[in-house]
């Protein structure tokens, strides 16, 4: 039951999160689908966070270097307590805290800013080994796309994180299959991608990104591994619930969606009745 609690909330993060879209006019909202099931068992589920003081020094980290994709993460947050929801509406507005790449100095509940590309991991090692010098005891998790992945700061700290058996680390990548120009394989292949993780010495697990049961239950045993770091490489579908975004590269990085899109949009989401006033 509580999956399926899981799924309908990716399912509303997927909707507001097109809804940002759409009132900006503009956003990525391919990338932000696919790791919408894995964002609702993060925050959901699987992070010790609260809405109510988001510095809370003993909380987990999460940090998205697909920081493209912050759509489905302002989302979460939204319906997670941390601002009012009213405001995903704000997505990319000057004067807004929701930019089109986290910002955490105006944004309540981020914990790193994301842009540019192979940065996230580093980042979230950083905060793994901070736990050392503070006796501490929180789990940082960091969500990778394949273009941070074809970054060479990415393989340095996968390096890094295994030479130091940091266990407070999981690296959580969310595979597609395309980016903005194209197929993954044909741009910059990253194949074999559990061979190369599992080289570096890290813990290694492959899942469907799209199946509840099998995200949370591989995050728990991540956030409980003590034999060093753990990478979840998670197979999921771009555009995933919305048929005329899927598998489609175009959908990657767009102009936003246009009325009848977002209508549409929802409706395949099942989530009409909750932007009949909004739209």
């Amino acid at each position: 039951m509580e999956c399926e609690r899981l799924k309908e909330i990716a399912n509303r993060l997927r909707a507001y999160a097109l809804w940002s879209i759409y009132n900006a006019k503009s956003g990525h909202p391919g990338g932000s689908l696919s790791c919408a099931d894995i964002i609702a068992a993060l925050y959901f589920k699987i992070l010790n966070v609260d809405p109510n003081w988001p510095s809370w020094p003993k909380r987990d980290r999460f940090v998205l270097s697909k920081g493209h994709a912050c759509p489905i993460l302002y989302a979460a947050l939204a319906l997670r307590g941390f601002f009012p929801k009213e405001l995903l509406a704000t997505l990319r507005n000057i004067d807004s805290p929701l930019q089109g790449h986290p910002d955490p100095l105006t944004t309540p509940g981020l914990d790193s800013t994301a842009g540019s590309l192979g940065q996230g991991l580093s980042i979230s090692l950083g905060m793994a080994l901070a736990t050392r010098l503070q006796k501490s005891s929180y789990h940082v998790f960091c969500l990778l796309g394949e273009g941070d992945m074809q970054e060479g700061q990415t393989w340095e700290a996968i390096s890094f994180a295994s030479h130091y058996r940091v266990n407070n680390l999981t690296a959580i990548a969310d595979c597609n299959g395309l980016q903005g120009e194209g197929e993954v394989a044909k741009i910059h292949n990253i194949e074999p991608l559990a061979n190369r993780w599992r080289s570096f010495g890290w813990n290694v697990f492959e899942i469907d990104g799209h199946d509840m049961t099998a995200i949370v239950s591989t995050l728990e045993t991540t956030k409980r591994e003590s034999g060093g770091p753990c990478v979840v490489i998670a197979h999921t579908t771009k555009g995933k619930g919305v048929s005329f975004m899927e598998n489609r590269a175009e959908w990657h990085g767009s102009r936003g969606l246009t009325k009848e899109e977002f209508e549409q949009s929802i409706k395949e989401l099942g989530l009409v009745h909750e932007f009949e006033l909004r739209c």
